[in-house]
């Protein structure tokens, strides 16, 4: 049986990955009344007077909504939000597994960016957290641009911001294999999707200058035809030089090459003419934009996919349990660079000068210092940068 069909069967047998179950015992008439009503009536007065109190007397504390409307489900593309619910059930368990974060997930029957916005806000007051998920671009921009100004609790759109964290994470560690300062190099993104434009904006926050972002019409640039208000933006604060052309064009001396766009689209000739000892992301799943043996026979000094089959793994398993554990611990209202810079930083710390190489720039998924480390970066990044309520 391959893999697929034992998803399958694995689903059907399971009838659902998460359950709710109850912290309270309620074995008598006197735990009843304790748990329920009459007793029940007291936190909510509590809570009346001071909603701060959600936080003592509920699972409020622990508690991340998983949100998606299915529209850009994995590689699965628009299926819709029943058809996305495996997915938010698997990211609850991941939350709860690596990070003991509580996580329900929330499939919105709409596509409409005010009537998400609106549902979102309207329930947040029983979350400590919100989890964006699998919500196509450019929209997953604005409603989480929204949602971080109509609420007070962090906002996090992982499919952006994890794969950032993670890429910087297993950056900062490949810059040591091969000897160069951040600040230095010049980076190619391609691919101008939610993880791609993250990617730049988290490179940029860190102090690199020069990064260009790559669609499929080449190189975004200030003044080029056709560009969305994101990527308007995004032409304004990146590509420094406005460098024009294909990817092939701008690829020429750049030091590292961030794929999250589409199988096949790095050659071998393009990486040829990188810098040396280049740097190569190819994230594309399941097919990356170059396999890692192509890649090292061109010259790449470090490789890195989103697949577990090849070393190097960037798997946003190893950020985003970690970053909300480290959030709700200090009841943070939001999730900005410094914490998500401090949670890169906190990945690549794990592994160690000795332990470094080609093959080992970033931990497992499964090392569990990982999400322990990430939290107390942000805890620590939080309560530097103010956003800490406790």
């Amino acid at each position: 049986m391959d893999i697929r069909q034992e998803a399958l069967k694995a689903h059907l047998e399971w009838k659902g990955k998460i359950e709710v179950v109850s912290r309270a015992k309620v074995e008598n008439k006197e735990e009843l009344s304790i748990a329920y009503t009459p007793g029940v009536a007291e936190p909510c007065l509590a809570i009346k007077e001071n909603v701060e109190l959600s936080y003592e007397y509920t699972r409020r504390w622990n508690l991340v909504a998983v949100v998606t409307d299915g529209s850009a489900v994995l590689g699965l593309g628009d299926i819709g939000p029943e058809a996305g619910m495996p997915v938010m059930e698997g990211k609850c368990v991941l939350f709860k597994t690596f990070a003991d974060v509580d996580a329900f997930p929330l499939c919105i029957k709409s596509k409409d960016v005010e009537e998400i916005v609106k549902t979102i806000k309207l329930i947040s007051g029983s979350f400590g957290g919100i989890n964006l998920e699998d919500i196509s671009a450019p929209r997953c921009f604005e409603i989480e641009r929204r949602l971080k100004e109509e609420c007070d609790i962090p906002i996090f759109h992982d499919d952006q911001h994890g794969t950032a964290v993670v890429t910087l994470a297993a950056m900062l560690n490949a810059l040591k294999i091969v000897n160069k300062d951040l600040k230095d190099i010049s980076v190619v993104v391609n691919g101008s999707g939610a993880a791609g434009i993250a990617i730049t904006k988290l490179l940029m926050a860190l102090g690199l200058k020069n990064v260009i972002l790559c669609d499929t019409k080449g190189a975004i640039y200030e003044g080029r035809d056709n560009l969305n208000d994101i990527k308007k933006e995004m032409a304004r604060i990146s590509n420094i030089d406005k460098k024009k052309g294909n990817l092939g064009d701008v690829i020429k001396g750049a030091d590292v090459f961030i794929g999250v766009s589409a199988p096949g689209v790095l050659t071998k000739d393009m990486v040829k003419t990188m810098a040396k000892d280049p740097i190569i992301f190819a994230m594309a799943n399941p097919v990356p934009e170059i396999m890692p043996d192509e890649a090292k026979q061109a010259g790449a000094r470090v490789v890195g996919t989103g697949r577990s089959d090849f070393a190097n793994q960037i798997n946003n398993v190893l950020a985003f349990p970690g970053i909300f554990r480290g959030a709700l611990d200090v009841r943070a209202r939001d999730i900005n660079d410094e914490m998500k810079i401090a949670a890169a930083e906190a990945i690549a710390s794990l592994i160690s000068d000795e332990e470094l190489n080609e093959d080992y720039i970033i931990p497992s998924p499964f090392d569990k210092r990982v999400a322990k480390a990430v939290a107390e970066a942000v805890a620590k990044a939080a309560k530097k940068t103010r956003v800490a309520r406790i």
